[in-house]
């Protein structure tokens, strides 16, 4: 199996006719996603690479049946207008791409998802991958580089940085393992899926037998992930890298979620949160696939 997107997933893109929302489009249907319709408003009745594009999400589910995911390439000021359509409209997982959305939108979007049992991955995620499956968003960047990068497995990964997001499945590839689905979490101060709900996902997958983080300073994703497991909640072997363990507080690292300040975010307190717990911390990315081989006895 895999988590959230798969062979079957029926996949709309919002903003399909714009530059990013085309090339993502033909990236994703030609890698295998069930790429469906697109949705821009004015739009309806044109075409882009074979599909039809509507003026809205219902009109789109009314002409080509329901649908279970969006993928949204649509500017940060119409972003929630647009998530809050796709809720409204059925759609319940929503890969959302776009950064530098006013944090009081993201706010209200995920918490209008949870409302209505919806998952947000992002905003500002790359987007999704299950190798050999289907695509959402950026991730993979092309049908040859998905194809390189991201090998079938049992391993599901987790990153907090978009530039890194293929640095973990190409070290499991060359070490002989491979991905259940991979994913980019996002770059925004608020996001829909943290690491706790990923992981709890990973969890019920029977094809995943162990997790990879790429993690980074700043914000509480992965001491939220110690927790997690030191519940119970995720039992499966899981190897973390900390990015900028340098940092000094108080400095911006990568992007707005990387800020070490007041003691919160530090690297030292995220790896005794997640060593505390009995997940494997590692210092390089190097380290995490011999790490995994050697906790699944491969």
């Amino acid at each position: 199996m895999s988590i959230l997107l798969d062979e079957n997933t029926r996949v709309i893109v919002q903003g399909m006719t714009g530059r990013e929302g085309s090339l993502r489009t033909a990236f994703m249907k030609d890698y295998g996603t069930q790429v469906v319709a697109g949705v821009t408003p004015g739009r309806s009745g044109q075409e882009v690479h074979g599909l039809p594009v509507y003026d809205t999400v219902l009109e789109a589910i009314k002409n080509e049946g329901m649908v279970d995911a969006t993928v949204t390439f649509i500017p940060g000021p119409a972003l929630k207008t647009a998530v809050y359509e796709a809720i409204d409209a059925g759609i319940k997982f929503v890969v959302s791409p776009v950064e530098r959305i006013p944090v009081h939108d993201v706010i209200a979007m995920v918490n209008y998802a949870m409302k209505n049992d919806a998952k947000i991955l992002g905003p500002g995620s790359l987007g999704i991958i299950s190798p050999g499956k289907a695509a959402m968003g950026w991730l993979g960047g092309s049908v040859d580089w998905a194809k390189m990068l991201f090998e079938p497995g049992p391993i599901g990964v987790i990153s907090r940085s978009g530039g890194q997001s293929g640095t973990v499945p190409w070290a499991l590839k060359v070490a002989g393992l491979g991905i259940s689905t991979a994913m980019h979490i996002g770059t925004e101060p608020v996001l829909g899926l943290t690491m706790s709900d990923v992981l709890k996902l990973f969890e019920k997958d029977e094809q995943t037998k162990a997790v990879a983080i790429f993690g980074e300073i700043g914000g509480t994703l992965e001491e939220e992930a110690a927790e997690t497991v030191a519940k119970g909640e995720f039992t499966k072997p899981l190897v973390v890298f900390i990015a900028g363990a340098w940092a000094p507080e108080g400095m911006r690292f990568s992007h707005a979620s990387s800020i070490v300040e007041r003691g919160r975010g530090t690297a030292q307190g995220k790896i005794k949160a997640l060593t505390e717990a009995k997940a494997h911390v590692v210092e390089s990315p190097e380290e995490i696939a011999p790490k995994i081989k050697e906790l699944l006895n491969l």
